[in-house]
């Protein structure tokens, strides 16, 4: 069976965008054959900076012949159907339809519409144009001459040439003609920009890579990545250090050079007094140069690893040169910066009232940064206030989560009023993502308790699923804290994420929020803190509600609940028993945790799958006569008991019914659960022996009130009819 090889070269793609353009192409270009009716074997896409190919193998040759009736209208229909249905059909005249007899609906129309196959050649040179025309690049430009003209050629960076190969590995293969924008496709690619400009003619993917290799062209990117990473590694041994590795930096680098030269270049040792994530961030940012560090050691070397695209004749001296020097000068500034935010700002004066507003020390530069956050009234969100408004409401925030929490009040509030000083550091507005390290080190440098410090870094976890939570009970105050008034300041202005946009990263911040509640094991009333917190919103910023209702706080809560049925699904946990704990009004998400915990263990047995289905059976026969209006007893009376099986299972009912509301009280669901699986057997025995439809209104609303006993029961830890099985 034929291969199919396909390269699109073009000026260098940004290295961000090789990877998922290569996955687009792979899957664009197999979609439209299959759609035409070709099948393959198998499919490989790869990206270098200059090109994306894609090697599809074992394609048809051709596809199939395709007979499909189509049925029409009845033959007495009206003649605008029956023009309709030829007309979608492709046919000229009733004549070239079949008529077909049905006993019940009579005569009608059918027309056998034949499509013969196609060569693949011709559905693959159909195809193409349109794949690269319309691709799916984020910004794509337009170049040259023909750029003027409306629907000319679209791409990431200039196109330069298309090889599109077809045939089998021991026969000749073919070009497939087609052309776009002037570009035709042929059997020629060109190897690197500077070693190998020269054209190549290709055939076939095998004698294509081989011959790119020769050209100084690593095709394949995960080889890419592994020769720069294994001779980083080296290089840096070599020298007595090893390399601060950054799975993010090396597929950046991967997607920049098309023949990796891995080099070691230096600075001076002075820069070393930067802290080391300065450092590090300046050489990735700006050179995406990889750092090193002695080995075993956590402080950073002063040589730094650099990947080149160029195998120099001078084994790399002047290439080295060239960034050492980059390095150096951006060194320079980093390390203007770290001693500038050390310093006092010049016009101290201004910024009184804000250092009085938030019990802040003038003589701190942490401090005055902050001061000047406030004074300078820098913008939060344009429904929100400014960025010092909304301290001061994390600062109402975490005094609510404080006590519960246990924290040191004191400390929870210094850590809030500086947690976002270093906003207004001019390290962090060179290099945003250090925002919270930077706070944690200006702190320790002026003398703020290490607790504080801490926090002031840790505020920010966790940013995603896997990241580290805070540790401290300081530091979880503030992370909550911080969190729940982001939520609660967007829900109460109504901009909440909608499908898939969350510009906001609200999903992100109630995921934060649920896994510190449940992996720190904090126990936190949300709804009250919502309310109160949305309340002092309103009022800050001119919001006039019906305090009655509470739509919002509960469409908050409900976004919680959806995010936590998420995170307890990802642990393992069952839909149908996170649904049987939680009701509109939940608002103690670890307690959601450890019931469902308790549910599953209990569930999974053999005493809890009878008792369900048991207490299934009552729900449901309860819940039918409570539909029809049938007469159900407020009360148990002992005295209508007409069979033992009735007052056995009403004693059974009252007794785990007392231990099963006990164990609950005391937060204590496992032993809740084996308070109630006590039921199973005069359940079981209730429904062999007793016939609740009695003919006695009387008995039978008797027997139905001893059914709503056990629904009750059951009640005090799970929805037993919600859950499945």
């Amino acid at each position: 069976m034929p291969d199919l090889l396909l390269e699109l070269r073009s000026e260098e793609i940004p290295a961000r965008l090789q990877r998922k353009a290569a996955g687009d192409l792979k899957k664009l270009v197999t979609d439209a054959l299959v759609e035409a009716g070709l099948s393959y074997e198998g499919a490989r896409e790869y990206w270098t900076p200059r090109r994306l190919t894609l090697d599809i193998r074992g394609l048809t040759a051709r596809s199939a012949d395709v007979r499909e009736e189509k049925k029409g209208p009845r033959t007495d229909a009206n003649e605008k159907a029956i023009e309709g249905f030829l007309r979608g059909a492709g046919l000229s005249s009733v004549s070239e339809a079949q008529i077909q007899s049905d006993p019940k609906k009579g005569d009608f129309y059918i027309a056998i519409i034949s499509k013969p196959g196609r060569a693949a050649e011709e559905i693959i040179s159909d195809v193409m144009p349109g794949i690269i025309r319309d691709f799916p690049w984020p910004k794509p430009m337009r170049w040259g001459a023909a750029s003027a003209q409306p629907g000319s050629l679209r791409w990431v960076r200039p196109l330069q040439s298309i090889v599109c190969t077809f045939g089998t590995e021991h026969e000749e293969t073919v070009v497939i003609p087609f052309s776009i924008d002037g570009i035709v496709a042929s059997n020629v690619t060109y190897g690197h920009r500077f070693h190998a400009p020269g054209a190549i003619t290709v055939k076939r993917f095998g004698d294509y890579i081989a011959n790119l290799e020769k050209a100084k062209v690593i095709l394949d990117g995960e080889r890419r990545k592994d020769i720069i990473l294994h001779d980083a590694r080296d290089v840096a041994f070599a020298n007595g250090l090893e390399l601060v590795e950054d799975e993010g930096l090396l597929e950046e680098v991967s997607g920049l050079v098309e023949w990796p030269q891995v080099l070691m270049g230096s600075f001076e040792e002075d820069y070393l007094s930067i802290p080391a994530e300065i450092i590090r961030l300046t050489i990735k940012t700006n050179q995406k140069c990889f750092v090193t560090r002695p080995v075993g050691g956590d402080a950073l070397s002063n040589k730094f690893i650099l990947v080149s695209n160029i195998e120099a004749s001078d084994g790399g001296k002047e290439i080295i040169h060239g960034n050492g020097k980059v390095v150096r000068a951006r060194l320079s500034d980093a390390l203007h910066f770290w001693k500038r935010d050390q310093g006092d700002l010049p016009d101290l004066e201004t910024l009184e009232a804000s250092a009085k507003k938030f019990g802040l020390d003038l003589k701190k530069p942490l401090d005055q940064r902050m001061a000047k956050l406030d004074a300078l009234g820098v913008t939060f969100h344009a429904k929100l206030g400014t960025q010092g408004e909304r301290v001061e409401r994390i600062r109402a925030m975490a005094a609510k989560v404080a006590f519960p929490l246990g924290a040191d009040y004191k400390l929870v509030d210094r850590a809030v009023v500086l947690a976002k000083a270093d906003l207004r550091t001019e390290a962090v507005g060179e290099f945003p993502e250090l925002q919270g390290v930077m706070g944690r080190k200006y702190a320790a440098l002026q003398g703020e308790d290490a607790v504080v410090a801490t926090a002031i870094e840790e505020h920010y976890k966790p940013q995603g699923p896997s990241d580290q939570l805070p540790q401290d009970k300081v530091a979880i105050t503030v992370a909550l804290a911080d969190k729940l008034d982001t939520l609660i300041g967007f829900w109460a202005v109504d901009e909440k994420p909608t499908g898939s946009k969350d510009p906001f990263a609200l999903r992100r911040a109630a995921l934060g929020v649920i896994r510190i509640l449940l992996e720190r094991r904090v126990r936190l009333t949300l709804l009250p803190r919502i309310t109160s917190h949305m309340g002092r919103i309103d009022t800050d910023i001119g919001k006039a509600v019906d305090d009655n209702d509470l739509s919002r706080q509960f469409d908050l809560l409900s976004f919680f609940h959806d995010r936590l049925k998420v995170y307890l699904r990802d642990q393992g946990a069952r839909y149908d028993l996170i649904d049987s704990v939680l009701t509109p009004e939940t608002d103690d998400l670890l307690m959601v945790a450890r019931r469902v915990e308790a549910l599953t263990a209990f569930i999974t047995s053999e005493d809890g799958k009878n008792l369900l289905v048991g207490t299934k059976r009552a729900t449901q026969i309860l819940a039918a006569e409570e539909k029809k209006g049938t007469v159900v007893a407020d009360g148990v009376s002992e005295n209508l008991f007409r069979l033992d099986a009735e007052k056995e299972l009403f004693a059974a009912i009252t007794k785990a019914s007392a231990e099963a509301s006990a164990a609950v009280e005391k937060e204590d669901f496992r032993s809740a659960m084996e308070a109630l699986s006590k039921l199973r057997a005069p359940v079981d025995s209730f429904f062999n022996d007793v016939l609740v439809n009695d003919e006695d209104a009387a008995i039978r609303a008797n027997r139905l009130a001893l059914l709503r006993l056990i629904r009750e029961a059951t009640g005090t830890v799970a929805d037993f009819s919600k859950i499945s099985g």
